[in-house]
């Protein structure tokens, strides 16, 4: 099973991190759905996809997986190599030229058909295909099909896999004050760089100590004594300023879920397309050092060959409103966070000492999650109007623990997913680039069968139930709306904000700009805003505070000119 065992959890854990819905562990995700569920998925994606090179090369599918594997980074390659040759007797036996990755993925067991269930299948079935189909659900026995997390050697894996991504704390943290110096694992892509990781009152944002004198004790980068006024730098720079810093508590709209496009398009695969996969799986298939909060980085460069669009956040704005918030920023966002895991789990990330740390604006922002999910009776599994009052005062009353005086909190409403269907039915998605024939409605459909789309209610071709999926989700956002209304002045600490969803606000820009909503979305899992779509949200976040809540944003520090001319970058952030 060593042959196997790097490939198969790699795209496992891509697509379980495409589907995911609630905070499941590798080894539920690998028992997730039915018709074969995520074992299917993965089977059917990496099968097609080696197909499709077989096809563009004039070789055997087992030498388009052999190529496939050559993309991959090494240590994943010479694994995948191995896993390939492990593989290819069983590709030799069941790939004939009437197979589709569909129909050899049923015979090898990691797809079946449950009875009184349809056939799933994401990839066109001729007649004679799905023939084979019905046959193979007739003459073979009942089984419940292979589960990857059940195989010897991959358990351990998937174990380890789960001690990482079920936390949500910096794996990296010697003085356990939920900051790091390693990038990756939840450190600086999603909080700022810790300056002295042997120090828990040192960390972004904190108040400075002995005024910063002699060291850095917040982490901005601006320290040291002025010998001609005989002030520390911080107060003569930053004193006055007001300085804050920003978070969200959110789901994987605020982490940035970004599948690269070039992935799934067999006429893009590459090995640059795949250079940066270790980097992108230990930061959990997101991408918060671009995202609309939190982004830090200049530009997507590093990343160009995957990661296309400009980058915004209401971070970079703060820091170029006060340089003086240099580095401090918390994205406490996980997929497929809902309002029940952000209260019982996910906020405990969030840090924030009430006295000895600055004020924060922070931003709750769980917009689909409480409606969407996989289940056949979806409804039966959306968050009610009550719990979601009642997870969201539960939150709210932990941040009341930690933020300090003078702090803002804003509840968004949820998003309305109807856009996507709307805008992408019709579109051909990059699985079938090759042949132009996979739709997006053929993917939503297939997950839908499997029973792991990320959300049955909005990713429909059912109208009905699209309409049905937005009147609850406009429901959950007049209950968050009637909780900021009734505990506004609850709250000593911070200032109390409801905000609409600004994704409305954001289309109507860019098509009046002759842009298109499909532009504005991920291409391979047609759920979430894409690099620009992140940017523009970024944009009208900002735009909607200045004119409303100017007041959080604090004063435009005078000082930012010199402290640039002094301090340089102040440090950086990686």
């Amino acid at each position: 099973m060593n042959t196997m065992r790097l490939l198969l959890v790699v795209c496992f854990l891509i697509l379980i991190n495409l589907i995911t819905t609630s905070a499941r562990s590798v080894h539920e995700y690998s028992k997730l759905g039915t018709n074969g569920g995520t074992n299917c998925a993965v089977c059917t994606v990496v099968l097609g996809l080696a197909e499709q090179l077989s096809v563009i090369h004039n070789e055997t599918v087992t030498k388009g997986l052999e190529r496939l594997c050559k993309f991959l980074p090494q240590p994943y390659q010479g694994a995948c190599k191995e896993f390939a040759d492990f593989i290819a007797a069983d590709i030799i036996r069941t790939f004939s030229k009437d197979d589709t990755a569909d129909t050899a993925c049923h015979k090898m067991s990691f797809c079946f058909t449950e009875p009184k269930s349809e056939m799933c299948h994401i990839f066109p079935l001729k007649s004679k295909q799905r023939n084979q189909l019905e046959y193979i659900q007739a003459h073979t026995p009942r089984r419940v099909g292979i589960k990857i997390c059940d195989l010897p050697g991959i358990k351990s894996i998937c174990g380890l896999i789960d001690h990482v991504f079920s936390k949500h704390d910096p794996a990296v943290d010697l003085d356990g004050d939920f900051y790091s110096v390693y990038q990756t694992l939840r450190g600086t892509s999603w909080r700022g760089k810790d300056c002295d990781d042997g120090r828990k009152s040192v960390h972004p944002g904190a108040k400075p100590i002995d005024h910063d004198k002699g060291s850095d004790s917040n982490c901005n980068g601006i320290y040291g004594m002025n010998p001609a006024s005989g002030r520390s730098y911080e107060d003569e720079l930053c004193g006055a300023s007001q300085p804050r810093g920003v978070a969200v508590l959110g789901d994987s709209i605020s982490a940035h879920f970004h599948l690269p496009r070039e992935w799934f398009n067999s006429t893009e695969l590459s090995l640059k397309a795949f250079e940066s996969l270790p980097f992108i799986l230990e930061n959990e298939l997101d991408w918060p050092e671009f995202s609309t909060v939190t982004a830090f980085m200049n530009d997507t460069h590093k990343f160009h060959d995957i990661l296309h669009g400009p980058v915004d956040s209401v971070y970079k704005r703060m820091f170029n409103r006060n340089h003086c918030n240099h580095r401090d920023y918390q994205n406490i966002a996980v997929n497929g966070a809902r309002s029940s895991s952000m209260a019982d789990t996910i906020q405990f990330s969030f840090r924030r000492n009430i006295t000895h740390d600055q004020p924060v604006v922070v931003f709750y922002a769980l917009v689909g999650n409480d409606v969407c999910n996989g289940h056949h009776d979806t409804f039966n599994h959306m968050t009610t109007v009550e719990e979601m009052k009642n997870k969201s005062i539960t939150t709210l009353n932990y941040l009341a623990k930690a933020l300090p005086k003078g702090s803002h909190v804003f509840i968004t409403g949820l998003a309305d997913g109807a856009v996507l269907y709307n805008s992408l039915s019709d579109r051909i998605h990059p699985i079938g680039s090759l042949r132009n024939d996979v739709t997006y409605s053929d993917f939503y459909d297939y997950f839908n069968c499997l029973e792991i789309s990320p959300c049955l209610g909005w990713m429909n071709t059912n109208a009905t139930i699209r309409e049905l999926t937005t009147k609850r989700a406009m429901e959950l956002s007049e209950a968050l709306k009637e909780v900021v209304t009734t505990h506004q002045s609850s709250f000593s600490n911070f200032k109390l904000h409801y905000v609409v969803n600004p994704i409305d606000q954001v289309l109507d820009e860019w098509k009046k700009h002759g842009g298109e909503d499909w532009q504005l979305l991920e291409p391979v899992d047609g759920f979430h805003s894409n690099q620009l779509g992140q940017a523009l949200t970024a944009a009208a976040i900002w735009e909607n505070l200045e004119k409303m809540f100017p007041d959080a944003l604090g004063p435009v520090n005078p000082n930012n000119a010199k402290i640039k001319s002094m301090f340089g970058n102040q440090g950086g952030y990686i």
